[in-house]
């Protein structure tokens, strides 16, 4: 088999529901919603009425001394999410961007309090937080750390959630760093490109009590698990619906796969220790696409849809479990799982062999799935559109592809 990259890249040509069809007219199922972006399937005509709708009426303008309904409608329709908790919307580009935001708003908010000191950060094993500077600064994943090591800052490292003693862990690092940690940051639920690792919501409810305790923000990087992947609109509604993090961050998703947008909710303990009529104590990040007023629709667009989207999630994640039953209890499989949407499992190490991720991708191909694994994770995190024929097809497919690539 041709490597990947040998292989020239797949000409998209189109998008309808979950499938994407490329020049030739074959088409590939949308398994991992083109990098956890797509919620109800590409081309969705509700999304696209309301892109056209405010292009025609305002594209843009800046956020810097005007405003627009639908940054502010945004805004209020995630405060009200949140019960007022996070009541605070700041709008950045990407995931990235969002991390950066939140890591500065944090350390900047201790300097403003009298504790300049405060301006380390605890990140977990195995987390994934954006690739500028700052956010791969508390990520852990080799390939993307190592090229830009003598850029980036120091961070405390800590096993993931997942792991036996983590908790102890990561307090132990907050009592060495007291004075001097501004925040620890988590994936709520799944530590997405690690390999899908997932943990349950009591861990973070206490990893929530630590940071209480020690007076260190914590950081919720939704992301990937945001806009329902978790079969609630924020993962972290399954942790403590009355106790939310200090910041919660938002992207992929939030525009339904269309157009780049991301935001930090925080609240008002952090907005206020910004109010000032020093320009030094005012939060300094800006970019001009600000809460795009195209982008702020579409995400207005989502949030709409997930009142009718959201009571079927259970559902369409029941169906997934029960499909996927059999291909987990294979012999070739090992550590299934599964938290919403977003279904997991490991393929044997004595059978994946080399490059089993892009060997898996290609196989795929020929049958009608774009899928990537990472490593020896194969992950499924599908738009919201199964019902009981499409999870009987797609486990179908996954296990033929396992049989291409890992036969018995």
């Amino acid at each position: 088999m041709a490597r990947l990259d040998q292989v020239p890249p797949l000409p998209i040509v189109r998008g309808e529901g979950p499938w994407l069809f490329d020049d030739q007219g074959r088409r590939y199922f949308d398994a991992n919603s083109s990098w956890w972006v797509n919620l109800f399937g590409h081309a969705d005509a509700g999304l696209a009425e309301a892109i056209a709708r405010q292009a025609r009426t305002l594209p843009h303008v800046m956020l810097a001394g005007c405003t627009h309904e639908p940054a502010v409608e945004l805004a209020e329709r995630l405060s009200t999410r949140t019960g007022g908790a996070l009541g605070h919307a700041f709008f950045g580009s990407d995931g990235a961007s969002a991390t950066e935001i939140a890591l500065k708003m944090s350390a900047h908010y201790w300097r403003n309090r009298g504790l300049p000191d405060k301006n380390e950060f605890i990140a977990l094993a195995g987390g994934y937080h954006g690739e500028t500077l700052g956010a791969l600064s508390v990520t852990d994943v080799a390939i993307f750390r190592d090229a830009y090591a003598p850029l980036l800052r120091r961070t405390h490292l800590a096993p993931a959630l997942h792991e036996a003693g983590a908790l102890a862990a990561i307090e132990a690092k907050l009592v060495a760093l007291q004075g001097r940690c501004a925040a620890v940051i988590v994936e709520p639920l799944i530590q997405g490109a690690s390999g899908m690792r997932m943990h349950g919501p009591e861990v973070l409810r206490e990893l929530r009590a630590l940071c209480t305790t020690y007076d260190a923000h914590l950081i919720a990087d939704e992301i990937a698990v945001g806009c329902g992947r978790t079969g609630s609109f924020f993962a972290w509604e399954q942790v403590d619906p009355l106790n939310w993090p200090d910041f919660l961050l938002l992207s992929k998703g939030i525009t339904g796969g269309t157009l780049p947008l991301s935001l930090v909710l925080t609240t008002d303990r952090v907005f206020e220790a910004f109010l000032s009529d020093e320009v030094a104590r005012g939060f300094l990040h800006s970019h001009s696409y600000t809460g795009n007023a195209i982008a702020c629709a579409a995400a207005n667009e989502v949030l709409r849809r997930m009142d009718t989207v959201l009571p079927t999630l259970a559902h369409q994640a029941a169906l997934l479990r029960e499909a996927f039953a059999p291909l987990l209890a294979d012999a070739r499989i090992e550590h299934g799982r599964q938290t919403g949407l977003v279904l997991a499992f490991d393929v044997q190490e004595a059978v994946a062999g080399a490059r089993f991720a892009e060997r898996f991708h290609l196989a795929a191909r020929a049958h009608e799935l774009l899928i990537r694994p990472i490593g020896r994770a194969v992950y499924l995190m599908p738009p919201y559109l199964i019902d009981a024929p499409t999870a009987t097809w797609l486990a179908e497919r996954v296990r033929a592809t396992l049989d291409d690539v890992c036969p018995f």
